[in-house]
């Protein structure tokens, strides 16, 4: 029987990627993006241009605008100025502006008429047109003064109205001022009176406190006096003992040696005695 046969095939990966060629991208490759279709210098002129016209319209519309805000911002100033204006006053300017502006629009409407009629009949409409301008012109010159002339009086009410009142205000101040110096100084004369008796009181306070404690202090340097005195004593006392202890103990053992001295010399004569 013969060995199985157990090789296997082997690959070189990288012959086999050579192989197979380059991986297909999923998105646009660089080469896509550098050759994208471009618009041409006179497409982007065009498009500036577009920009430009745009920009115009939008530019007419913020004048138009501001304008109004201008008017609003007039008016308003005016109503401030003039504070004491009453509403029959601010009512008939309203109506006042209403008219200057139809008036402007007739005439703009009277203008183009004009240009667009006949020479002959220019001639006589300039006249009539002329005559009613000069009216026109005259009624808003009176309107006009009689405007500026509200106007200063309304300004000279309100400066007076305003000096009145600040006159007012300045007497009312000082007499406010006054009043809170003497409450202030009423004040200040209270507390320095009570302040006075609570020195008094604490000055008192501490004297008795200082005094009892040099009644305490010599009080106690007394005991502690006494006490010492005593301890002397008890230490004489045991020191005297100590003494008179010695002393017995002492002469116990002078008896105690003089005892067996006398002893040991009977001894002594007994056996002398007995060898003789």
């Amino acid at each position: 029987m013969g060995k199985r046969d157990n090789r296997v095939a082997y690959l070189n990966p990288i012959a086999a990627a050579r192989a197979r060629g380059p991986a297909p991208s999923a998105g646009p490759s660089i080469q896509d993006y550098l050759s994208r279709p471009r618009p041409t210098w006179e497409e982007v002129k065009e498009q500036l241009e577009r920009k430009k016209k745009g920009s115009r319209a939008l530019a007419e519309f913020e004048e138009k605008m501001n304008e109004k805000w201008k008017k609003e911002l007039e008016k308003n100033r005016e109503k401030l100025l003039g504070g004491g204006e009453s509403k029959k006053d601010k009512d008939k300017d309203k109506d006042k502006d209403k008219e200057k502006e139809k008036k402007e629009k007739k005439r703009k409407e009277k203008k183009k008429s004009n240009r667009h009629s006949s020479s002959s009949s220019s001639s006589s409409s300039s006249d009539s047109s002329s005559s009613s301008s000069d009216s026109d012109d005259e009624g808003e010159k009176k309107s006009i003064k009689k405007k500026r002339k509200r106007k200063h009086s309304s300004v000279r009410k309100a400066t007076e109205g305003s000096l009145s009142g600040s006159e007012s205000d300045v007497k009312e101040s000082s007499k406010k001022k006054k009043k809170k110096l003497r409450e202030d100084l009423e004040k200040e004369k209270v507390i320095s009176l009570l302040d006075g008796s609570r020195k008094k009181i604490k000055t008192e306070r501490f004297s008795e406190a200082s005094g009892d404690s040099e009644i305490d202090g010599d009080v106690e340097s007394k005991k502690k006096k006494r006490s010492s005195e005593e301890k002397d004593k008890t230490t004489e006392k045991s020191k005297k003992k100590r003494k008179k202890k010695h002393k017995k103990h002492g002469r116990r053992k002078k008896k105690k040696a003089s005892g067996s001295g006398s002893e040991l010399d009977k001894r002594v004569t007994a056996q002398a005695a007995e060898t003789v």
